[in-house]
């Protein structure tokens, strides 16, 4: 069994995307997160942003993993930036579970040139453990592959691996 579980919310695609990319390279279990929100469309869009301004959390849908969540080393979670936050989805995952975590890094996700890096000391408001990694990725950006491969480079240095 893998020591690392990469839990993610994607609502277009692009951190499923970055995500099983990541799970691949760690060797590590994946789960997608949902919520029973309809987030699909323009209306969908601006409903996300809404929520993130809000700060608005509703519940994460029932979701399992192989092994309890404290069990794993590290727990990577990925979410997209909306306006300028965590998806309302992660930030329930993380009210829930944040304190069962050991230790966390973070993935995020972007369509704009800023990289959002702020959207990690939100995330640590609910991980108590904190983030011992994180990237802020845009799909088809120049640099992706460079810092998603720094990331992992981070990642594996923390485990211990080569």
């Amino acid at each position: 069994m893998s020591d690392v579980l990469c839990i993610y919310y994607s609502r277009t695609g692009k951190t499923k995307r970055a995500m099983g990319e990541i799970a691949q390279a760690l060797d590590a279990d994946l789960v997608e997160l949902r919520d029973s929100v309809n987030r699909s469309g323009f209306m969908g869009w601006l409903r996300c942003g809404l929520d993130a301004m809000r700060r608005t959390t509703p519940p994460v849908q029932s979701f399992e993993t192989p092994r309890a969540m404290k069990d794993y080393r590290l727990v990577v979670v990925g979410t997209p930036v909306w306006a300028g936050r965590c998806s309302s989805v992660i930030r329930d995952f993380l009210k829930r579970y944040g304190k069962d975590l050991q230790n966390a890094a973070y993935v995020i996700t972007r369509g704009s040139e800023d990289k959002n890096e702020e959207v990690f000391e939100q995330m640590d408001l609910y991980a108590v453990c904190g983030h011992q990694a994180a990237v802020s990725l845009r799909s088809g950006s120049v640099g992706y592959a460079f810092w998603q491969e720094e990331f992992l480079r981070q990642v594996r240095d923390f485990l211990g691996r080569k």
